[in-house]
């Protein structure tokens, strides 16, 4: 898909890898991004179309996809990190993880399918994580939440191949956002990382491993899991 030209939605694009994405497909050419959040009065970045939309809130996707029935590639960016446990951790923090993370990109995908569709197909790219593939009790709920939404990706891309809409998944470790300011060690720059999903969606790639940590990972999927968890290993 090229990207030049193209009308682009970027959900939860008023920081972060969010942001960076729109500025990115700026640069690159895109005719029209509308850059969504839930306060649209948060978004500062010049040349965007700000759009109020919640991936929880079934009400505001209806919504955006009224204003933007243009839209001919969807960004499933938006998400949340509460840090709970599975045993330990609040089931409202667990819920919302999954409420964002799955049901809130299926959600925007099923809103935004028709219009794609209508304007020659168009493509999905979904923000995934290293975490969809490995977890530790203090993100428990948020890998558990991204592997759901890796299954569901995978299986997306399928149901969308019939209308000619590709699907590009981004893995990526931790980035140097907000998000992960409280994680000591190394940080891919969230603008590097854009550009490396962008530039898989327009070679049509199902995958982007974005790190060495998210190729690593990958691969050692492949081998016994007590490679990736040796710490339950006596």
């Amino acid at each position: 898909m090229e990207i030049t030209g193209a009308v682009a939605l970027v959900t939860g694009a008023n920081r972060g890898l969010g942001r960076r994405f729109a500025a990115a497909l700026l640069e690159r050419g895109a005719a029209k991004v509308y850059a969504a959040a839930r306060n649209p009065e948060s978004i500062d970045l010049p040349g965007v179309v700000p759009l109020r939309l919640d991936v929880t809130d079934p009400e505001s996707i209806r919504e955006a996809a009224k204003i933007a029935g243009d839209v001919t590639l969807l960004v499933n960016n938006a998400g949340s990190s509460t840090g709970a446990s599975l045993l330990g951790g609040s089931l409202e923090d667990i819920r919302l993880e999954m409420d964002t993370h799955y049901f809130g990109t299926l959600a925007v995908t099923r809103e935004f399918a028709p219009v794609l569709e209508r304007n020659g197909g168009g493509a999905v790219l979904n923000v995934l994580s290293v975490l969809s593939w490995f977890t530790a009790p203090q993100v428990a709920a948020y890998s558990a939440a991204k592997s759901a939404a890796w299954s569901l990706t995978n299986a997306l891309r399928l149901e969308l191949a019939a209308q000619k809409t590709q699907v590009t998944a981004l893995h990526v470790g931790y980035m140097d956002t907000d998000m992960a300011k409280h994680v000591d060690g190394p940080k891919i720059d969230p603008a590097v990382v854009a550009g490396l999903a962008l530039d898989g969606v327009e070679e049509g790639r199902f995958e982007v491993l974005a790190d060495d940590v998210s190729r690593n990972v990958r691969a050692g999927l492949s081998g016994d899991l007590a490679g990736l968890y040796p710490a339950l290993v006596s």
